[in-house]
């Protein structure tokens, strides 16, 4: 797996990340075992965890792993905070008390001394961006973290937070948001606001939550996180989604391979991607998602991609 520069900085990432969100709820600690383990072996090094997922379960399993399966020093290290759980409640704060105990209770789960990337996991519109900002200035300061970035910024956040950075010690290098072919948004405002400030994309939900594996097309199957979660696809069964899901399955039917290959493929060419931030739940999704490694859409399947997925641009973002 390539090595890439997040951003405009020197940290550097492989070409896909591996999300832990599931480990603690969904995947236990062998199976997360097996699947760092496997990530590990194929060059990946970003691993993305928080401090809420699963109340701090995932970075706990995360910890014991790093300390007994894969060393601390092969991995990049990244986790986030910003928000958290009380049973079904989830509760935002982005105060400067708020995200620096959050990353004390990270780096105590984990067991180590530093993460190699901080996230604002979300912002919080109820905290001024100077006293989130500074967080993060004072965090890096402290020798905690090593760099610094945010998560499910707007572009105008984005842009915005970058300015407070711009010129500090702990300038911004990345933003994690939502983005697949069935979720276009941030090519609106988001791309441009990184591009312009030399921060590196990190997608989530790379396979729109499942969809664009194609496992969705006939019902919800029994085995599937949509089912275990009883999550609502509906919005996902409206015809232009559907159109893209078929031309996700056409493609990997004419390049004898996988919906994942094609899905991730195509997100990996996109401009300003550093690297997809895959979940998988599985040490056999795992495997599906490295196999998209080894395969580059020619250029007339990623065109026709684009067109039948592309965002609805109107004033003023039409105008560039």
């Amino acid at each position: 797996m390539d090595q890439l520069a997040l951003g405009r900085s020197g940290l550097k990432v492989s070409q896909l990340g591996l999300g832990t969100m599931t480990w603690g709820n969904g995947t236990d600690p062998d199976e997360a075992a097996a699947i760092l383990v496997a990530f590990h072996d194929a060059g990946g090094t970003l691993v993305d965890t928080a401090v809420s997922y699963s109340n701090g379960e995932a970075e706990r399993i995360l910890g014991s792993l790093l300390a007994d399966v894969v060393p601390r020093s092969e991995v990049v290290l990244a986790s986030k905070a910003g928000i958290s759980r009380l049973g079904d409640e989830r509760f935002i704060d982005a105060s400067r008390g708020a995200l620096l105990s959050r990353l004390d209770e990270s780096l105590r789960n984990l067991g180590v001394d530093h993460l190699d990337l901080w996230q604002v996991h979300i912002p919080d519109p109820t905290v001024p961006a100077e006293e989130t900002m500074a967080a993060l200035e004072y965090a890096v300061a402290s020798g905690k973290v090593r760099y610094v970035g945010v998560s499910n910024y707007s572009g105008w956040r984005t842009a915005q937070a970058a300015m407070l950075r711009r010129g500090s010690h702990a300038p911004l290098v990345s933003n994690q948001v939502r983005y697949s072919l069935l979720d276009r948004g941030i090519e609106r405002e988001v791309v441009p606001a990184c591009a312009e400030f030399g921060l590196g994309i990190l997608p989530y939900s790379p396979l729109g939550g499942g969809v664009l594996t194609g496992k969705y097309r006939n019902g919800v199957p029994a085995d599937s996180r949509g089912a275990a979660e009883g999550r609502n696809l509906a919005h996902y069964s409206d015809p232009r989604a559907v159109g893209i899901v078929e031309a996700v399955a056409t493609a990997a039917d004419g390049l004898a391979t996988s919906p994942i290959t094609v899905a991730l493929s195509w997100l990996r060419n996109r401009p300003g991607i550093t690297a997809p931030v895959v979940g998988a739940r599985t040490l056999g999704q795992l495997t599906a998602a490295l196999q998209s490694l080894t395969v580059e859409l020619p250029l007339e399947i990623q065109l026709a991609l684009d067109d039948v997925s592309a965002p609805v641009l109107g004033y003023p973002e039409e105008l560039g």
